[in-house]
């Protein structure tokens, strides 16, 4: 059940951003969208509480290994899944999420939109999942 369930979305890149937000949206989530981890940061800071963070691990300034550290620091969204959405696909960067603290490691390439709902909805109703 996917009613109204928070999700964050973090993507430097606005149409993508969009398209998940719409993805996502259209399936019962209410998004919170942010071009940055520090955009991100701040909404969660602010008392925003998802159920699920899906960020990139591409993006200036704050990438989404950092993004994983400033939530384990700060001790934000602690109970939140966190998915890595990326195009890194080597072993080594998903170890490394991994051991910050996401979830999973979902690669854009080989994943259309409806595959990444469909896995956050699996991960929600089972938290755990693949």
């Amino acid at each position: 059940m996917t009613d109204g369930q928070k999700i964050l979305i973090v993507d430097d890149d606005k149409f993508l951003l969009d398209m998940y937000s719409m993805k996502f949206t259209s399936e019962g989530f209410t998004v919170q969208a942010s071009l940055s981890a520090h955009d991100a940061l701040t909404s969660l800071t602010q008392g925003y509480q998802p159920a699920v963070i899906l960020f990139d691990l591409t993006m200036p300034e704050c990438d989404g290994f950092e993004f994983l550290q400033e939530l384990k620091k700060a001790k934000l969204a602690e109970h939140a899944l966190k998915f890595a959405l990326t195009n890194q696909s080597n072993d080594e960067d998903k170890k490394k999420a991994q051991e910050l603290g996401a979830d999973q490691f979902l690669v854009k390439a080989t994943m259309i939109p409806s595959e990444v709902v469909n896995t956050v909805k699996a991960a929600l109703s089972g938290q755990g999942g693949a």
